[in-house]
């Protein structure tokens, strides 16, 4: 609480400087070419501080109960789970390079 007995709000504007600058660093992140898992990885990872960010401040979860907290927290690390685990099919050589050719038909309605 502040000194005068109203309780303190959070620095908004703060907050959205917070998000221009994590969203500069993903677009910054997003356009060189270097390892496809490493790039998403730091995607990932700044979606997440940004998505903590909206949920603390503007969706006001930093003053709820801790139950709340477990409801927002439990999809949260199961979808991070999901992610790290599908990682390896996702990035896999064979289906980014494209698919074998399939064989050759051979017409033999011209003899």
């Amino acid at each position: 609480m502040a000194e005068n007995g109203h309780k303190e709000h959070p620095k908004y504007f703060r907050i959205f400087w917070w998000l221009l600058a994590l969203t500069i660093i993903e677009v910054a992140v997003a356009i060189p070419e270097y390892a496809m898992v490493l790039k998403a990885i730091l995607l990932i990872g700044l979606a997440c501080a940004k998505a903590a960010l909206v949920a603390i401040y503007f969706m006001h979860l930093k003053f709820e109960r801790k139950t709340l907290a477990i409801i927002v927290l439990t999809p949260f690390i199961i979808c991070v789970f999901l992610v790290i685990m599908l990682m390896p099919d996702l990035t896999l050589d064979t289906r980014i390079d494209g698919v074998e050719k399939p064989a050759e038909v051979v017409d033999t309605s011209s003899h």
